[in-house]
């Protein structure tokens, strides 16, 4: 079955083909309901309400009649203003120095990706727990296609749930909800091409049988 970033990407997707859309993702929410099983689904996007500049949106994807996913998202009208980024992306060694990893996963969705983890790769059977939940990698799709808002939607879900980091093992663990904010527009997405995006994450805390993670990614420039 479909990992849980093709399913955003494909929310996203919807929206975009629809004749009455308004500007580009500015931000998209996920939540997963059930899994997703091979087969046909059907994904309805509704727009609920347009203003000048933004564009709010419903999405649902249902499988066999039941509801399995659903999606709000906001598109917007990129306007030329004041810009500045306070986050920095982290320093690493680049792409070619970096040996790919995503055969260590044992699964069919991974082998999409060249994965190249620079800290935090994927635990092996006497890792031990971690310290640190931070994972750093470069990652580009394996079947070379330009960057654009479906295909970044579907990398921000690359990571490995932080759980099998903290602890050094395979856990039970599953996305409930996902949340995208966009800050590239089309030129930055054109300018990036087929080329690897920089991607970190980490978790914030884990509780009560939760937790969360934060992730950002970078252009390779």
């Amino acid at each position: 079955g479909p990992f849980g970033g093709i399913t955003a990407a494909t929310m996203i997707r919807a929206i975009e083909l629809q004749a009455d859309v308004h500007g580009f993702p500015v931000a998209l929410t996920v939540n997963y309901l059930a899994p997703i099983v091979d087969g046909e689904f059907d994904v309805h996007a509704r727009a609920v309400r347009t203003n000048r500049s933004n564009q709010h949106w419903l999405v649902e994807l249902s499988q066999d009649g039941e509801p399995r996913a659903t999606a709000t998202a906001v598109f917007a009208v990129r306007r030329e203003t004041w810009t500045d980024t306070e986050l920095q992306a982290p320093e690493v060694p680049g792409p070619d120095g970096v040996v790919d990893a995503s055969g260590q996963f044992g699964l069919v969705w991974p082998r999409n990706y060249d994965m190249r983890f620079v800290e935090g790769g994927l635990p092996g059977p006497d890792a031990g727990e971690s310290a640190s939940s931070v994972t750093t990698l470069w990652v580009r799709e394996r079947q070379s296609r330009p960057l654009d808002f479906a295909s970044l939607t579907s990398v921000c879900d690359i990571f490995y749930p932080r759980i099998f980091l903290r602890r050094g093992q395979y856990l039970p663990a599953g996305t409930i909800s996902f949340t995208v904010y966009f800050h590239a527009d089309e030129p930055e997405l054109a300018a990036q091409g087929d080329d690897f995006v920089l991607a970190t994450a980490r978790a914030q805390r884990f509780s009560a049988g939760h937790f969360d993670q934060t992730a950002q990614h970078w252009t390779s420039t």
